[in-house]
């Protein structure tokens, strides 16, 4: 029997997208390509002379991981917008969890869309990111 495909109604839910904790060199390396060298995130001194324990991930980061749990979802062509707010910072050693579901079934100029709830996580409840998207659906 093949596969049947997904039915997608209000409240289906994306398959969730968890990450490795966030390393120093996760944080190195994201500074790198991204071209943030924000010091908040990559100098502990800085960070202290700033009341922080420690570094923390940039807000940006945690995007990125909104990004790879839709495209893991839908083609990224399939993407007609989504933004999201930073909530809380995201620390060194934190394991971010992307969750998504589907809030609002649509049509647009004839194309069927669905709006999703998206959000990124630490500690299993902590949101360090709020936000929606829209994307088209087959």
């Amino acid at each position: 029997m093949a596969d049947e495909p997904e039915v997608i109604s209000v409240g289906t839910r994306l398959p969730e997208h968890v990450l490795p904790p966030i390393s120093r060199t996760t944080l190195a390396l994201f500074a790198g390509a991204s071209g943030d060298h924000n010091p908040i995130h990559v100098d502990i001194d800085f960070a202290r002379s700033a009341s922080m324990q420690d570094v923390f991930a940039h807000g940006m980061l945690s995007m990125a991981y909104l990004a790879q749990l839709l495209t893991g979802w839908v083609p990224q062509a399939q993407l007609r917008s989504w933004r999201a707010r930073f909530v809380s910072i995201t620390p060194v050693g934190a394991v971010v969890s992307c969750n998504g579901e589907v809030v609002e079934l649509f049509e647009v100029d004839g194309e069927r869309r669905a709006r999703l709830k998206i959000l990124a996580t630490i500690g299993g409840d902590v949101q360090t990111l709020a936000g929606e998207a829209e994307v088209a659906l087959p």
